[in-house]
């Protein structure tokens, strides 16, 4: 069987992965990157939070970003019923970038992958990792090519940035249980033809279902007239509905008439996909040579939007260990990546374990607000969960406080 070595071996070219090759070129690390499936290929999670433009501007790549026409977003609209609130993201607690982009993720991951390339890395497209043996001095993969050919790559170290094919926590065993509820989501593409003026396509739309308050939809404009249209609810509810998914989802949407409105003239010219299970945890970010980075380590929810965001934040602080520990340094990986990155991860939690009880929702939609801590609530809706200065990352628990003041 071939063998090869390089300095570190990237397991998935999605935006963590390709993030982390650019952020590693930069130290002039060899990289290479195996890749599954053949880019562009679809994948869920369209709206971007700001705090990502940091790391994917330290990445060298915004200029990529930028020229490649996808729509701008400054902000996020929420509305339950009658009632209706938003948040612009320049107007924010934490100091940083206030605007990103609402992209097809087809073409937005393919940007950065063609970045990384074009950045010095290599990238094996439709190559497919089957085992993985991190016993050794160093980390070695068995590789499978399209061409059929099995070969071996061992390297100084082993990201997994593989997302929902969590390559390592299912061939190493680290899979653990979200303790989340097992939700899922039906979502699809449309034509919206929303009328002028009457929606900012410069926010992502969140509904609130008018009986259920754990269920919701997102509507995610695009630059060329369409829009990302799904909905998020526990199994159970998504499973009262009979016909095709896109008959499901068409069904759910017709039962909130705000949103419903919004979309009468919508062309459903693309089939439906479900989703179900998608909450993932597992038992350890990281190993002897190797480290998780985004989704493949844990997924919390779509709601706020943040998997790409900590997808991204993960590629940067994983990098950083690796240039202390390539550098000859100690690096203490539970203390200098696990537990920062869980950091925010865990401020992300405490807000969409509110949104779905509906105390988030009271706090947004309360009609006295105090500018300050909707300034603070406008940070973390911004990605921006890992700036200590905030009390809402500082003490996360200070949102239950918050929830029984609107409550009042």
């Amino acid at each position: 069987m071939r063998h090869e070595q390089t300095e570190i071996l990237i397991i998935g070219a999605g935006p963590s992965g390709s993030v982390a090759a650019g952020l590693l070129r930069q130290q002039g690390r060899q990289v290479l990157v195996i890749e599954k499936e053949q880019f562009p290929r679809f994948s869920i999670g369209e709206s971007l939070l700001p705090q990502s433009m940091e790391y994917i501007e330290a990445a060298g790549f915004l200029q990529d970003v930028v020229e490649a026409g996808f729509q701008y977003k400054n902000g996020a609209a929420f509305q339950r019923g009658e009632k209706q609130t938003q948040f612009d993201f320049r107007d924010k607690f934490s100091k940083g970038w206030g605007t990103t982009y609402q992209v097809q993720r087809a073409d937005f991951d393919h940007v950065l992958a063609k970045a990384a390339e074009k950045a010095g890395a290599e990238v094996r497209y439709r190559h497919q990792v089957v085992t993985v043996n991190v016993d050794g001095e160093r980390p070695q993969v068995t590789v499978l090519s399209p061409e059929g050919e099995t070969y071996q790559v061992s390297a100084r170290f082993l990201l997994d940035a593989s997302g929902f094919g969590r390559i390592l926590p299912r061939l190493l065993d680290l899979e653990t249980p979200s303790a989340f509820p097992l939700r899922g989501a039906y979502f699809t593409h449309v034509q919206d033809n929303i009328p002028s003026g009457s929606f900012d396509r410069n926010k992502i739309l969140i509904s609130v279902h008018p009986e259920h308050v754990d269920v919701w939809f997102w509507t995610i404009p695009f630059s060329n007239g369409r829009c990302s249209q799904g909905v998020v609810a526990r199994t159970e509810f998504l499973e009262r509905y009979s016909g095709t998914e896109t008959e499901r989802l068409r069904a759910i949407i017709a039962e909130t008439p705000t949103l419903a409105g919004l979309l009468k003239d919508a062309v459903w010219d693309t089939p439906a996909r479900k989703l179900t299970g998608y909450a993932a945890n597992v038992k350890s970010l990281w190993g002897p040579g190797y480290a998780l980075l985004g989704n493949a380590g844990e997924f919390l929810d779509p709601v706020f939007s943040s998997g790409v965001t900590i997808a991204v934040k993960s590629a940067s602080l994983a990098t950083a260990a690796i240039a202390r520990e390539f550098a000859g340094e100690k690096v203490d990986w539970q203390a200098d990546y696990a537990e920062p990155l869980k950091g925010g991860v865990d401020a992300f939690r405490a807000f969409v374990e509110s949104w779905y009880a509906g105390g988030f929702q009271d706090v947004i939609f309360h009609q006295d607000q105090s500018p300050e801590i909707r300034r603070m609530i406008a940070a973390i809706l911004a990605g921006y969960a890992w700036d200590k200065q905030n009390p809402y990352v500082a003490e996360p628990r200070r949102l239950k406080t918050l929830e029984q003041l609107c409550a009042a």
